[in-house]
């Protein structure tokens, strides 16, 4: 059975910060310890036990938030190894940082998805705020590794500074999606907004929708249909990505026109926008 943190009615607080309360370091505790760590509620101290009720096994290497999550923030940080499932929608910084295992949201999720995640697996069922898979404010690279999937709609500045991995959209998207993209793979199932792909080095944004002409910083290139995206839409469709409720196959199936850019940063990184019939 799994560990089990269910929300109280009306416990206050406008902020919880769950950092570190992942399935490494709850494995050895018993239910009673666990009620007894120290989390962060409005900046200040408090146990545990005081906002939630735990049931289950904390050696289960898999935990489940039931309750209202909205204001709960870093939900999954640090994950490692083993699965974090919010049975409804997280706050902010979720599965920031993680190196390994999974985190199922099944609601939405606030700003800052998944940033600065080097491994494992996010997943969406509904939309995302800003800076999803991005970097936090000073850093130099975002994501670098992994795979998040949203299965509805993200905010701006979706895979700022992505490093490498794999970021999938299947709604539409704000503005400058990837915006300074080192290199991975950004996939975007409905429209995106202004500036895609500002000042990206290398890498691959992918606009299934409608999207904005590129500027002028943007080489037009071949209309194509590249193979790699065949293997892409495989390995989304095994996750159970389903852009517009459909299968990836279908949405990433070419032909593509491919632009090259930013010139300004290099020109070695990739668009591909919807060919022209």
């Amino acid at each position: 059975m799994p560990l089990v943190l269910e929300s109280l009615a009306d416990a206050g607080p406008l902020s919880v910060d769950l950092s570190g309360i992942v399935p490494d370091r709850v494995a050895t505790l018993s239910p009673a310890d666990v009620l007894r760590l120290v989390i962060r509620a409005d900046e200040r101290p408090v146990e545990l036990g005081a906002l939630f009720r735990v049931a289950g096994d904390p050696a289960s290497g898999r935990i489940e938030c039931r309750g209202d999550f909205s204001r709960v923030h870093w939900i999954g940080a640090g994950l490692a190894r083993g699965e974090v499932v919010v049975d409804g929608s997280a706050g902010r910084h979720a599965g920031e940082g993680m190196t390994g295992g999974t985190l199922r949201v099944r609601g939405d999720a606030g700003d800052w998805l998944a940033c600065e995640m080097a491994g494992g697996e996010v997943h969406v069922a509904g939309s995302a705020g800003d800076n999803a898979a991005a970097a936090l404010p000073g850093s130099r690279h975002g994501m670098r590794g992994g795979l998040v999937t949203i299965g509805g709609d993200s905010g701006g500045l979706a895979g700022a500074r992505m490093r490498r991995g794999i970021l999938a959209i299947g709604g539409d998207c704000g503005p400058a999606a990837g915006f300074e993209l080192w290199a991975g793979t950004i996939v975007v199932g409905g429209s995106v907004g202004p500036q895609p792909g500002l000042g990206m080095r290398r890498g691959s944004l992918v606009v299934a929708g409608p999207a904005p002409e590129p500027s002028v910083l943007f080489r037009r290139g071949a209309v194509w249909s590249p193979a790699f995206l065949g293997l892409l839409a495989a390995r989304l469709d095994a996750a159970g990505f389903r852009p517009g409720g459909g299968p990836t196959v279908a949405a990433l199936a070419g032909p593509w026109r491919q632009w090259h850019g930013d010139l300004l940063a290099g020109g070695r990184g990739e668009l591909f926008l919807r060919a022209a019939a």
